[in-house]
């Protein structure tokens, strides 16, 4: 391995430890802020908007961040203020005393991973020339999901010795702290992470290329007919399908696979392009039937289902959004394709949290149906070609 490619690989992994902390904070209040709300006295509905409007905010703020750190350069800057809003929202949930306290908070968490991600995955992106993209984006996506599949368990923890909701998200500003600790590090090393970038960035005309505003369209289709997790605790506490703190115990088993599943499909990704998409699409499509109407072990399985999905989401389409766009509009490009993603993802959550009070049935049909749709998208996209990554 040459010094490059080893410097490129240590930002990748020096990142992922920042997401790993990060993750273990965000992720271990997320796996039951949709009990939490039930507790609070929220109503199915309020949890599916709560939750879908939590993942619009957060993604339709990358918009905005995405352009300004491609206008003004300052990736750190808008990286560090993200992370900062993203995390201490957590502990702060420990003092709210009502579900519309609570929401806001839900949705304030968000709005901070909204900041930072376009221009940290930005950041990343310029690493993955050389370590190759998927693996790149697969290796930094372990990372984080070793942090979400931790997160869960200590709050599973905190529950199961008769601990509250409150004390689990107190609990979790200690690896809120040792993330900006370790990403202030990691801005001290590298200080200009487009430095890492192999290829020479190349004049393109105006605006994204087809390919991208396709494939933008097939990751929506995907994102409408993903449930988020607060909307599957819920049912599995309202309906008495599990425990309360099986709940973050499942999640964090999501968390685990997330993480496998990523590395898997990276590597994949490297050698046989946007295909990998079609089958996880195919798969994930599954998840709503087996965790809606199953018992115990069948509601597990769709979770597994759940995770290959979220696995696809959070490493090959990342890694897909850098080789369909110009190096220079690389934030700009996550932050379009984030805010489109959300925007599907909210209405597609705010309609199943609607179609859970009236009928679980139908909800699994939106869910299944919407979900297959972007396959023959996935399938009309033609990646450019790009060197391989160096050994």
């Amino acid at each position: 391995m040459d010094i490059s490619k080893a410097r490129a690989l240590k930002f990748v992994v020096l990142v992922g430890v920042v997401s790993l902390f990060a993750d273990m904070t965000y992720e271990g209040a997320r796996g039951v802020t949709g009990p939490y709300l039930a507790v609070l006295g929220a109503s199915g509905t309020v949890v599916g908007i709560v939750a879908g409007f939590g993942e619009l905010i957060g993604y339709a703020i990358r918009l905005v961040s995405g352009y300004l750190a491609d206008r003004t350069g300052r990736y750190w800057a808008i990286t560090i203020a993200g992370y900062a809003i993203n995390l201490l929202a957590v502990p702060l949930l420990a003092l709210a005393g009502n579900w519309q306290a609570a929401s806001v908070l839900i949705i304030l968490e968000r709005a901070g991973k909204a900041i930072r991600t376009p221009a940290r995955d930005a950041m990343l992106s310029h690493a993955t020339t050389l370590t190759g993209r998927g693996w790149g984006f697969g290796l930094h996506e372990a990372l984080d999901q070793t942090g979400a599949m931790t997160g869960p368990l200590i709050v599973a923890a905190v529950l199961y010795y008769k601990g509250t909701y409150q004390t689990g998200f107190a609990i979790l500003l200690v690896p809120a702290i040792l993330a900006l600790t370790v990403l202030l590090v990691a801005r001290a090393l590298y200080p200009h992470p487009r430095e890492l970038e192999s290829i020479k960035p190349q004049l393109a005309a105006k605006g994204f290329p087809r390919a991208f505003w396709i494939y933008l369209a097939a990751a929506s289709c995907v994102a409408a007919g993903y449930a988020d997790f607060p909307l599957l605790a819920y049912h599995f506490e309202k309906q008495k399908v599990l425990s309360e703190e099986w709940i973050p115990i499942f999640y964090a088993i999501a968390m685990g696979v997330d993480g496998l599943t990523a590395l898997l499909f990276g590597y994949w990704y490297d050698r046989r392009g946007i295909v990998i998409l079609v089958f996880a699409a195919a798969v994930s499509a599954l998840f709503a039937p087996l965790a809606f109407l199953g018992n115990f072990s069948i509601a597990l399985a769709g979770v597994v289902l759940w995770a290959i999905g979220m696995g696809a989401q959070e490493s090959i389409m990342r890694a897909a959004v850098a080789d369909l766009t110009p190096v220079d509009r690389r934030g700009m490009a996550y932050g379009a394709f984030n805010t489109g993603f959300g925007v599907f993802w909210f209405l597609g959550s705010a309609a199943m949290g609607v179609l859970y009070d009236i009928s679980i049935e139908s909800l699994i049909a939106f869910s299944v149906a919407i979900q297959l749709i972007s396959i023959p998208l996935f399938l009309a996209i033609k990646l450019p070609r790009r060197p391989p990554a160096t050994d």
